[in-house]
């Protein structure tokens, strides 16, 4: 046993990683499943593509095959997906049962706003769920490249793009309870935090409960991931209490302008101040030592978040410029400039602006990333220490796939108010609605595999078969429980 459990680390440490195009076409069979998945909602009987063991195939299975048996050849996986979509849509639309959005715009107060789900963030969400929950597992097997795990120290995988865009879509929802009700920001410190800690307290048991655990059965863990006591569960957890300490800057200063700030102080900390230094080479004779990635990487991560928050008042209310007009109301308020003239809230939405907005968000991140990496800030990529490069990769690679979505949207879905006329496929809402107990089940369902199996001895046929197994099992269990949330953060 101990010396499986030797050849086990063995096997999922010391990656170097693919490269950020290579990650990019592998998760493009998300978008060119969504695209087909939509062309039979537009072009065919929508009850075909939203029977469940139809949408497993449409939208679980080519998640699993692109990292698995097409991972060294993504654009094949994606023409073979396009093909028939193609053939889809050379048949007539099908008229839409769907009654469009009235239109005549209505008005809302600048301090109240109704959030109603928008289907590009949903379908976003729920296949970056899918993909982390299916990487999690298929990483034990041969079958999963090693140049898509999770790298050591520097690089890009697709692993490590998953831990990113986890923190980045819990960042984008956090932004609710602010565009709901936008004066949660001024209210005292006092207030807040019991009740932020409160919410998250569950999480944080649940990392204390995988440490027991993990430590209690010998499992194979990668020390250098998050260190030695650390688990992604305890940094979801402190995020939301360290984002409730930002409300004072959030309520006058761009999102996005704070998340940058909060990346590049970070990147000085490990750069200037010795703290890159003290994670890779500082041996682990403390508690903090013991536990220095996880620590060392939170503000990193904090700053992730940031950019998802700032993504989320751009993508969720019913214009991108929302959230801005609540920041000038609240400015005013505070300066007693309030009157009772301001301009009202557009409710209907524009989709065509909020595209225009992420466009321009995704061209800006992938430009700062060009720039970092010119200047070799930060030496590479590092989800390790979640440094400045790795900050600007996660944001510019989400605000990209989000745009991606929301032009499927438009493209199969048109209207001429830019409203969205369709919804997500059940499965992917109910994935959405329990993400995060998902994804504890799916580390639960994980290790029970791993001691019940030696996976990494497996042939790929056998453990393509399990991978299918268990995702399609995941997938049933979110059906089965898609009319309640058992888990929110």
């Amino acid at each position: 046993m101990d010396n499986y459990k030797t050849s086990k680390e063995a096997f999922v440490s010391n990656m170097t990683g693919s490269s950020i195009g290579h990650i990019n076409l592998v998760s493009s069979a998300a978008l060119a499943s969504i695209g087909l998945y939509s062309a039979f909602q537009s072009r065919w009987s929508p009850h075909i593509s939203n029977h469940p063991l139809a949408s497993c195939l449409i939208l679980v299975l080519p998640l699993l095959l692109s990292m698995t048996f097409f991972a060294d050849s993504p654009v094949t996986l994606a023409l073979l997906l396009l093909l028939p979509t193609g053939f889809l849509l050379l048949k007539p639309r099908r008229d839409s049962s769907v009654v469009l959005p009235n239109s005549t715009p209505q008005q809302d107060s600048e301090t109240t706003a109704k959030i109603e789900p928008f289907p590009a963030v949903t379908t976003y969400r729920a296949h970056m769920m899918l993909m982390t929950i299916l990487a999690i597992l298929a990483v034990d097997f041969p079958v999963f490249p090693r140049k898509l795990a999770k790298c050591e120290t520097f690089g890009v995988s697709l692993m490590d793009i998953g831990v990113g865009s986890f923190v980045f879509s819990q960042g984008i929802v956090s932004a609710i309870p602010i565009l709901k009700d936008p004066t949660y920001l001024t209210l005292p410190m006092w207030k807040k935090l019991p009740i932020v800690i409160r919410k998250t307290s569950p999480i944080i048991l649940l990392g204390v409960i995988r440490v027991i655990l993990v430590k209690g059965v010998e499992y194979p863990e990668h020390e250098t991931e998050y260190g030695a006591h650390w688990n992604f569960f305890i940094t979801l957890a402190l995020l939301p209490i360290l984002q409730v300490l930002l409300h004072p800057l959030i309520l006058r200063l761009p999102v996005s302008l704070i998340g940058i700030l909060v990346g590049i102080a970070h990147q000085f900390s490990l750069s200037w101040f010795g703290l890159e230094n003290y994670v890779l080479h500082v041996p682990r004779t403390s508690i903090i030592s013991a536990n220095k990635e996880g620590i060392a990487s939170l503000i990193g991560y904090l700053a992730i978040q940031l950019l998802g928050l700032s993504t989320g008042t751009i993508v969720l209310p019913p214009s991108p410029n929302h959230f801005r007009r609540q920041q000038q109301a609240l400015s005013d308020r505070s300066s007693k400039r309030r009157d009772s003239t301001a301009s009202p809230s557009i409710t209907q939405r524009q989709n065509d602006k909020t595209a225009t907005v992420l466009f321009s968000y995704a061209v800006l991140w992938w430009s700062f990333l060009g720039i970092t990496k010119l200047l070799a800030v930060g030496t590479n990529v590092s989800r390790r220490m979640a440094n400045l490069q790795y900050v600007l990769w996660v944001a510019a690679y989400n605000t990209s796939f989000i745009l991606g979505y929301i032009l499927l949207d438009l493209y199969f879905f048109p209207s001429p108010l830019s409203k969205s006329v369709y919804s997500p496929t059940s499965k992917l809402k109910a994935i959405n609605r329990n993400g995060l107990a998902l994804f504890l089940l799916a580390n639960v369902a994980t290790g029970l595999i791993n001691m019940s199996v030696q996976t990494m001895y497996m042939s790929d046929l056998w453990a393509f078969c399990i991978l299918v197994t268990y995702s399609f099992g995941i997938s049933l269990i979110a059906w089965a429980l898609r009319s309640r949330r058992l888990v929110k953060l």
